[in-house]
C-alpha cells in the first residue's frame, strides 16, 4: 500500500509517527514548555560557532521559530530559556 500524503505518517491512524516526534521540555517563564526539534536546534546553532550570547540567542530563536509557534509577547522569555538550555549543554 502506498502513502500518497506529503510527509511520513502512521499507516494505522494517519497521524505523525511517535518516533518522529522530537519534543523536549524547557522552562519558559518558569513553566515547562515543549520545544519541537530542540536537540536539532541546539546542535545546529552550536555548529555555527557564534562568538557572543546575543548572536546565539537570536539564532536559537530563529531556528526554534521554524519548528514551533513562539508568541510575540513571550519571545524574550523563549530566547532566555533557549539560551540557558544551550549554555547548559555546551559548558
Amino acid at each position: 500500500m502506498t502513502n500518497d500524503k506529503d510527509g511520513d505518517y502512521c499507516t494505522v491512524c494517519g497521524g505523525v509517527r511517535p518516533d518522529a516526534i522530537k519534543i523536549k521540555s524547557i522552562l519558559v517563564d518558569g513553566k515547562p514548555t515543549g520545544i519541537n526539534q530542540l536537540d536539532f536546534i541546539i546542535d545546529g546553532v552550536r555548529n555555527l560557532h557564534f562568538a557572543n550570547d546575543a548572536a546565539v540567542r537570536e539564532e536559537l530563536l530563529k531556528w526554534a521559530s521554524e519548528f514551533n509557534y513562539i508568541p510575540t509577547k513571550k519571545r524574550e522569555a523563549y530566547g532566555d530559556a533557549l539560551l540557558q538550555e544551550y549554555k547548559g549543554r555546551t559548558e
